[in-house]
């Protein structure tokens, strides 16, 4: 087996490990609240997600990915470089998100994915090959590093202020409900749950659908960008396989330890993280579903904030490791 080919065999199988990565890391966030509330009991919620998860992939279109997959050219680099470029961005967002899993720290795959690419770009490609968006961005419209990373900030902004106007609204408006109300906003977890498990698959699927479609250019197997349906196989079914081994821990940070969670906050939690993670998608920008002890809060910022930049850095010494190995 030459080279290439034994290179995109190996990013096809770090693709599956990525989104494996990803559905685990992001189950947690996604029922966390549903668990925690009583509203459901964790098999039933996981299976729910699982279900939808896997469902979405093939119905949503592959907005994010055309995103994802224009973030760097690599038609012009050669193959070997251009493959080891998505392998090196791949092992950063995969570092991240084992080594973030492991402090029991929530974190964006999308970061880590678009902070590794950035990164193994500007050592393998340079910097005048990363589409930064900043023209398009001053003509008034987003696309590229510009438009994820747009998306990614103003995210968490408008999912605080979202679930802030969802709680005052729903509090004004049981203010006067009996507690057979309560019977309502269980069997209404169910939906939010499914709904955010459909928003999740569809969006964060479609990462390493692109990351599989880049290599399938750069190593010459197709003339241009483009998913095959076996890709968005591939993606569904180990994004969803993460998500029903989805981790514990993660759960108990967010749907324990920020907050004594009760059944209203589930709901508008829920529906939030839900609404903002489908938005996302239809405009196609990479996104990570959302859900204060202030403490605990604070090191979940933290690792957001520092996501970014290490994983440009991971990415880009990933690059410089493999290039000097088979380069």
């Amino acid at each position: 087996m030459d080279t290439i080919t034994l290179l995109l065999v190996l990013v096809v199988v770090m693709v599956a490990v990525f989104d494996f990565t990803n559905g685990f890391h992001d189950a947690a966030d996604m029922v966390a609240t549903a668990i925690a509330s009583r509203a459901m009991r964790p098999g039933v919620a996981i299976a729910l997600l699982t279900f939808f998860t896997f469902l979405a992939p093939f119905t949503v279109g592959l907005a994010v990915a055309d995103t994802i997959g224009t973030f760097v050219r690599i038609d012009s680099a050669g193959p070997v470089v251009g493959e080891t470029l998505v392998i090196a961005a791949l092992g950063a967002a995969v570092t991240y998100n084992l080594v973030t899993w492991r402090l029991g720290i929530p974190s964006s795959s999308s970061n880590s994915l678009a902070g590794g690419l950035v990164g193994a770009g500007l050592y393998a490609v340079g910097a005048s090959e990363i589409n930064w968006g900043l023209a398009a961005l001053q003509a008034g419209h987003l696309e590229g590093v510009a438009k994820v990373i747009v998306g990614l900030f103003l995210s968490p902004l408008f999912g605080f202020l979202l679930g802030f106007a969802l709680m005052k609204l729903l509090l004004r408006a049981l203010a006067r409900a009996t507690a057979q109300v309560q019977h309502l906003f269980v069997a209404s977890q169910y939906v939010s749950v499914a709904w955010l498990g459909f928003s999740h698959g569809g969006n964060d699927a479609q990462k390493g659908m692109a990351l599989i479609a880049m290599m399938l250019l750069a190593s010459g197997h197709s003339s241009e960008f483009f998913v095959p349906d076996w890709v968005i196989v591939l993606c569904a079914s180990s994004i969803t396989a993460g998500t029903l081994f989805g981790g514990w821990q993660i759960i108990k940070t967010l749907g324990f330890d920020l907050f004594r969670v009760r059944l209203l906050h589930s709901v508008a939690s829920q529906l939030n993280a839900a609404l903002v993670n489908s938005v996302a998608t239809v405009f196609g920008a990479a996104e990570k579903p959302a859900h204060v002890r202030w403490k605990t809060a604070g090191s979940i910022v933290a690792g957001w904030l520092f996501n970014v930049p290490i994983s440009i850095g991971l990415g880009f010494t990933y690059c410089y490791v493999c290039l000097r190995i088979w380069g």
